[in-house]
């Protein structure tokens, strides 16, 4: 929201500067995101004026001219280039050392083909006024009374914008005057009273029906419209003062017609729209549209109509968006003679519903969205038809109303105890009323005992219980009164505040990215056809109000956003990547279908960092084991061991089903999905394979064992540990995971770690159906040195139990 100082002095009385002003705006929730002072970039610039302009002897293209720049100083000689500089046009002058905004150069004293210029005449593109760049600024004639005089001043452009930043809930601040109510109930100032307008209704009927065509359902999408003929206005230029304060908002000046409307709905937040009479065909109709409807917009565009839309139209059809964009077709311009203005209420949710359809973003939509105040459509009439008797002329008609504002007088009880119950702030009862009253409210005292009876106004939709006002008065008086009290500190350690669930989620995140993965945040919506491709895109978790097509449903995993993330990267170039990501994802919305999950990808070579050996050799593509392996680091992180579950074959569909796997605890109770991903999967998501991933549930977990108040104490051991190789003859069918399980359970008190190194298949062996599987023992001695007896009884354990288990016998 965009204004300038002048235009808020205009409902202001106040004598405060700039500065106070900004900081004040800031304190009470309306922040300054900046401010365009052209005192700090022109005030440099005067009024001068050229008494003598001859040809410079060493240049076609150049003049030498004296410039009155103080009224009764002597003239300086400046070089000028400017085509249209003669003697007794009075321009602008930058004197040396001045700094040019538009050609980004500071002045100073040097030659120009052997005469010293001592300053500079300029162009209004050289002062960054407009694109104009062919010649010299020429002000009028009756300007040269003021040579000398800073430019800025004499031609009424000094006059600072300020730029605030508005929160949703705030459409009375959508106009200048609310800013200027906030301002004075907050001490910076008087509030000027509402202007005195002249006879604005007619003595003739309006010529122009209005009505409303909507079923009992749909009568909040326009629930009141009214309007006004004026017929023999002359419409042209508005004022000068006008355009000057649209342009220094932003907006381009039209004609007369359309610069009122604009301009009242930045004064007060009152969005209008204006038709040229002649160009309506019938009465003029707010209703939804209707499929295949389409109209050409003021902007030049072709906008289609579905039957979502709140449309303005008449028996042609369509002439408009309702509180959005209005036609091209029934515009005013310069040759209009009669006009119809309107000032409507629409509903806010289908308004900002209409813009995302049609990607419009006007001032209209950005107030209608926020909540426009519903009371202000006859006075918005009124204030307009004021305004265009006033600049164009014309005779007014009487005014049409179709509907009924949906006012809503709102009464809220008040404890002016809460005040400081609720903020802590000690605001009297007597500045709370006059807040309240400031503010617009009218405040019934309850007497003794008896909370006081508020009324909210009707500018002020966001007001809707005691709580509310409570946060307008501290807003008003000042955060700052808010006590700086510091929190007790209680005695000895202070107490965990992360629940076992955080715990485990910060763990998991730091396990993870100390294997080489990169953590990457993913959006939590997805396209429906990639929610269908892993199980998710249920009806129940389709968005109401989706920001776009492809965030149309909620996640059903992880893995989607984190393949499309390592899809961009290939885009890139970049193919050995690593991602995970620790969030919710959604199966359902019934109560305990959002889960905790950490997923995770690789692909092309980005395996986990680690020394060892490895039986599937080194620089291959990430598989399988590679995704097994992050699952079993991330549990042990956890403190579950995963040797514990057990590994089935019944990974979802998106998993490779000959190269995937389900970590399980028991029959119900899922912990993780690993593996590879399905070439189809990956085809869908135009992603290059082969892609490793897995999935691991932390609300699946099974929960910790309380500890005591004391740690374990610290077990260090100085004792080398012994390493033993044994290699398996066995089925084909029988897993790797069973020989490891089988091995680690046959001495745990010496066994520290067992694994895989190496698979064979025939060759030596000779055997049908058979594999040979190598595995490493690691044996950790604790109180003494490992004899070759010991070494030897621990091998023969590990035979048996091996051979026990899966019937493997010791490869010779």
């Amino acid at each position: 929201m965009k204004f300038t100082l002048s235009w808020l002095k205009d409902h202001l009385d106040t004598n405060a500067s700039l500065i106070e002003l900004e900081a004040k705006l800031s304190a009470i929730g309306l922040e300054v995101e900046g401010i365009d002072d052209p005192a700090e970039k022109l005030g440099a610039f005067k009024v001068a004026r050229i008494v003598d302009a001859r040809r410079h002897p060493d240049a076609d293209k150049l003049q030498i001219v004296m410039v009155e720049i103080e009224q009764g100083a002597p003239p300086v000689e400046v070089v000028c280039g400017a085509p249209n500089a003669r003697t007794g046009l009075v321009g602008v002058f930058a004197p040396l050392g001045t700094y040019i905004p538009g050609s980004d150069i500071t002045l100073v004293k040097k030659p120009v083909r052997g005469v010293v210029s001592n300053g500079m005449m300029c162009s209004a593109a050289e002062l960054e006024l407009s694109d104009e760049s062919a010649g010299i600024i020429e002000l009028p004639e009756d300007m040269a009374a003021r040579v000398g005089e800073a430019y800025i001043d004499a031609a009424g452009l000094n006059d600072p914008v300020i730029d605030v930043s508005l929160t949703p809930n705030r459409p009375d601040c959508t106009g200048v005057r609310g800013i200027a109510r906030d301002l004075a109930a907050a001490g910076l100032g008087t509030l000027k009273p509402e202007p005195t307008l002249g006879a604005v209704e007619g003595d003739f009927d309006c010529p122009v029906d209005v009505k409303l065509e909507f079923s009992a359902d749909t009568a909040d999408a326009c629930p009141a419209f009214a309007a006004r003929y004026v017929r023999g206005v002359k419409n042209g230029p508005s004022p000068e003062w006008m355009q000057q304060r649209l342009r220094a908002v932003g907006l381009r000046p039209i004609n007369a017609l359309v610069d009122v409307t604009n301009y009242i709905s930045q004064d007060r937040g009152r969005p209008l729209h204006v038709y040229d009479a002649d160009k309506l065909n019938g009465a003029i109709v707010a209703r939804l549209g209707k499929a295949g409807e389409k109209f050409l917009g003021l902007d030049g565009k072709e906008y289609a109509v579905d039957d979502t839309m709140c449309v303005i139209a008449d028996a042609n059809g369509p002439l408009g968006f309702g509180g959005i964009m209005g036609g091209e077709d029934s515009g005013s311009t310069e040759a209009t003679v009669n006009v119809l203005i309107e000032s409507a209420y629409f509903d806010p949710g289908r308004t900002a519903a209409t813009g995302r359809k049609t990607g419009l973003v006007t001032d209209a939509r950005y107030r209608f969205e926020r909540g426009v105040d519903p009371a202000s459509v006859l006075p918005g009439l009124d204030l307009a038809t004021d305004m265009i008797l006033k600049l164009a002329g014309g005779k007014p008609s009487k005014h049409r109303m179709a509907g009924t504002p949906p006012v809503d007088q709102r009464v809220i009880a008040f404890d002016y105890a809460r005040v400081a119950k609720l903020s802590g702030i000690d605001v009297s009862d007597a500045e709370i009323t006059r807040i309240l009253e400031a503010l617009g409210c009218t405040v019934a005292q309850g007497g003794k005992g008896k909370p006081a009876q508020v009324t909210v106004p009707t500018w002020r939709p966001d007001i809707h219980g005691a709580a509310d006002l409570v946060e307008e008065v501290v807003r008003i008086a000042g955060l700052d009164r808010v006590p700086s009290t510091p929190l007790p500190r209680p005695e000895g350690i202070a107490k965990p505040v992360l629940t076992e669930r955080q715990k485990r989620a910060r763990r998991a995140r730091r396990a993870l990215a100390a294997r080489g993965l990169t953590e990457a945040i993913t959006w939590s919506f997805l396209p429906e056809d990639d929610a269908k491709l892993f199980g998710g895109g249920d009806a129940a978790l389709h968005l109401a109000n989706p920001i776009s097509v492809e965030m149309s449903v909620m996640r059903p995993g992880l893995l989607p956003g984190l393949i499309s993330a390592l899809g961009r990267n290939q885009d890139r170039g970049v193919h050995d990547v690593a991602l995970f990501e620790l969030g919710q994802a959604y199966r359902g919305d019934a109560e305990g279908d959002q889960y905790l999950s950490a997923s995770g990808v690789r692909s092309g070579t980005a395996k986990a960092a680690g020394g060892g050996r490895n039986w599937d050799g080194a620089a291959k593509a990430v598989d399988v084991f590679d995704a097994k392996s992050d699952v079993f680091a991330l549990l042990a992180s956890l403190n579950v061991d995963p040797t514990k579950a057990q590994v089935t074959r019944d990974a979802p569909d998106w998993y490779h089903p000959g190269r995937s796997g389900t970590l399980r605890l028991g029959p119900k109770t899922v912990l993780a999905h690993f593996g590879e991903l399905h070439p189809a999967t990956l085809k869908a998501l135009d992603v290059d394979g082969p892609v490793a991933a897995f999935e691991v549930f932390i609300d699946a977990l099974p929960a910790q064992k309380a500890k005591g108040r004391t740690k374990p104490r610290l077990e260090m051991n100085d004792l080398q540990a012994v390493r033993r190789d044994f290699a398996f003859v066995l089925d084909k069918d029988v897993a790797a995971g069973d020989v490891v399980r089988a091995a680690v359970g046959a001495d745990k008190a010496l066994i520290q770690d067992v694994s895989v190194f190496d698979v064979f298949e025939g060759g030596a062996l000779e055997k049908e159906g058979k594999k040979s599987i190598g595995i490493e023992v690691v044996l950790q001695p604790t109180s003494e040195t490992l004899t070759d007896k010991d070494i030897e009884a621990v091998s023969q354990k590990i035979t048996a139990a091996v051979k026990k288990a899966t019937g493997g016998e010791i490869r010779s």
